[in-house]
């Protein structure tokens, strides 16, 4: 399984499982520290839920932590210089 992230607007991703919409990531503040959130948009049975979502929602302290736990997607981003890590 192959996972990426599609920048919508700052703290904001599409979360894409081989190329198909299953999800989100968002920061959940304007304010640090941020924490980080990956989440199904289905509410799927955990035996048909893709690895590695146990849970609906996984809550993260920083977005490089869940990609780590993503297996590191390719990430999109919308800013020009190409950065988009959001610390």
């Amino acid at each position: 399984m192959t996972y990426s992230l599609i920048q919508l607007a700052p703290g904001a991703y599409d979360l894409l499982l081989n190329g198909d919409v299953m999800g989100s990531v968002v920061r959940n503040s304007s304010h640090r520290p941020y924490t980080w959130t990956a989440e199904l948009l289905e509410d799927l049975p955990s035996d048909q839920r893709p690895a590695p979502f146990t849970r609906i929602e996984h809550a993260f302290t920083s977005l490089e932590d869940l990609c780590a736990w993503l297996g590191e997607p390719d990430v999109k981003t919308n800013n020009p210089h190409g950065d988009a890590w959001e610390r």
